[in-house]
């Protein structure tokens, strides 16, 4: 696969942690996604379409706007209530807000643009680690966002596939926080630096994958009903078996929990 035209390197190294006043009893159970949006310039993808591989454009991406993606799919779920959408900045075109029908979970999915899958893979991994933190309000209520979520799904292209990330990934505060992968080999690319994070491997892949929301969306089913992590795989490869077209023996091969 051949890289895109990106720095080849960044740092995790602690840095100063976004403080909020509020204590973590005051926070309400959250599950922040991050979405690097599917980039046929930016990102070393096989090109899919020109109007779905376009990362500057949130509303027709093949991973945010379009049929499965995650804004589309997510809103039409019968699980999740959509409260609102904002333009976080220009690394970040559009943040939506969900809270859960019937428990008492948010659910926060940024797009990153395209051309910043770095940073939405930085992002991620400070989350993790509880490098980064920060709140919102939603409906009165605060919501977590990266380090003071309770899980971080990162869904779409494998962005370490693109830059390369230094040993330096840290946990700043020892809590392990849950986390689904769902790109492409994410086990193999991504499991030394999620046990330098200390989080737990609830969801992630040994092989080639399309990251639709689909399977994210059951995976969270689970984790939301406080299933361990087979249960979790077993739904996640019943929704990419009945999508993808494969059995679910295969999608299991391919959709791994743990270490």
């Amino acid at each position: 696969m051949q890289r895109a035209n990106i720095e080849p390197s960044f740092s995790l190294q602690p840095t100063p942690t976004v403080e909020t006043s509020e204590s973590s009893a005051d926070i309400v159970k959250t599950i922040h996604v991050f979405v690097p949006l599917c980039d046929n310039k930016y990102q070393g993808i096989v090109p899919v379409p020109a109007k779905t591989g376009n990362g500057q454009d949130p509303g027709n991406n093949l991973y945010w706007g379009w049929s499965y993606g995650i804004r589309t799919y997510f809103k039409k779920s019968r699980e999740w209530i959509f409260i609102r959408s904002v333009k976080v900045n220009d690394t970040i075109p559009e943040r939506l807000l969900f809270r859960h029908r019937d428990r008492s979970f948010f659910l926060i999915a940024d797009a990153y643009d395209g051309r910043y899958i770095k940073s939405c893979t930085v992002d991620f991994l400070k989350g993790l680690g509880g490098v980064m933190k920060d709140t919102m309000m939603a409906e009165g209520r605060i919501a977590g966002l990266y380090g003071n979520a309770s899980a971080l799904a990162y869904n779409g292209h494998n962005g370490l596939m693109d830059v390369d990330v230094p040993v330096s990934t840290v946990s700043a505060d020892g809590i392990e926080r849950d986390c689904f992968i769902l790109a492409c080999i994410s086990k193999p690319y991504f499991s030394g630096l999620i046990q330098k994070t200390k989080a737990r491997p609830l969801l992630w892949t040994s092989g080639l994958m399309g990251p639709e929301a689909y399977t994210l969306h059951d995976a969270l089913t689970g984790y939301i009903n406080s299933e361990n992590g087979e249960s979790i795989r077993m739904r996640a490869a019943k929704a990419y078996s009945g999508y993808a077209k494969c059995s679910v023996q295969a999608a299991k091969k391919l959709l791994l929990t743990g270490f």
